[in-house]
């Protein structure tokens, strides 16, 4: 699918845009790509204009919204199939996703891109063949990309969150000129898919799956002796966990998965919000 070059719009940036023009300004500078960069509008009495086309003043925004015109109206980037999925703003410009309501975002600290180039950091992508499974809004492939990587290969399960990335300017886009040809995404269920991966044919691996009350296959000891098969020795492997349910009933997420990993041949050590490993 290709990406969206059309305007993102949040609520206080229209707010913004809107005082600009109740000002009697004839121009207003401002962020219409999340923050990516800067750019100017001109400002008409019924609408404005941005890069030769025209737009008419939204109504009224809903907070914690992104909107995008769908050739009609400015419509919220959401969709419902089953489970209703949103993009959703934060402040420091790159969005996360929400999942009927839970967030995707792994800390309420920092930006999820900046928290993304911490992890991919970890696994040193630069000049290797990486294998990201749990793709999402492409955060960890951004990150690989800026540092170098020889070759990504990504997947994804979900076809919304697909369509979400094509409307986010954060997620890169694999038939841009700056992805190289070295992104390669694929819907796809990495459970499954990642049989069809030959032996020893990937220098580094990123793991972010869905939490384990959600996708219980992605922690499994078979999932994980089949990474073990895919990676090449001495490559390394993060996978986030977060710590669920650890409060509440005194399970911890991430010593399990150290002691899977270890058992899938991997020597393994906490690190970040997830867990390290080296294949051995």
């Amino acid at each position: 699918m290709s990406h969206y070059s059309g305007p993102l719009l949040t609520r206080p940036d229209t707010d913004a845009l809107l005082a600009a023009r109740d000002a009697g300004a004839a121009e207003w500078t401002g962020s219409l790509d999340l923050g990516c960069s800067n750019d100017s509008a001109t400002l008409q009495a019924n609408a404005w204009r941005w890069k030769g086309q025209p737009y008419p003043f939204p109504g009224k925004l809903k907070d914690r919204t992104i909107y995008y015109w769908d050739g009609e109206d400015f419509a919220p980037v959401s969709r419902f199939s089953g489970s209703l999925i949103k993009l959703v703003p934060t402040e420091w410009g790159a969005p996360t996703f929400e999942i009927d309501g839970i967030k995707m975002l792994p800390t309420a600290k920092d930006s999820p891109f900046e928290d993304a180039r911490r992890k991919v950091a970890l696994v040193e992508p630069k000049g290797k063949i990486v294998l990201d499974t749990c793709g999402g809004l492409g955060y960890f492939a951004a990150c690989c990309l800026e540092a170098g990587v020889e070759r990504i290969h990504s997947f994804e399960k979900n076809p919304d969150v697909l369509w979400l990335r094509t409307l986010n300017p954060w997620s890169p886009d694999p038939d841009a000129p700056a992805s190289g040809g070295r992104l390669q995404l694929e819907h796809g269920d990495v459970s499954q898919t990642i049989m069809r991966i030959a032996d020893n044919s990937v220098d580094a691996l990123l793991h972010d799956p869905p939490r384990f009350g959600i996708a219980g296959e992605l922690y499994s000891q078979a999932f994980y002796d089949q990474l073990a098969r895919v990676l090449r020795r001495g490559g390394r492997l993060f996978h986030y966990t977060g710590s669920p349910n650890k409060l509440t009933s005194a399970r911890d997420v991430p010593r399990e998965v150290e002691k899977r990993l270890e058992k899938a041949g991997f020597k393994a050590q906490l690190a970040l919000d997830g867990v390290l490993a080296t294949r051995r």
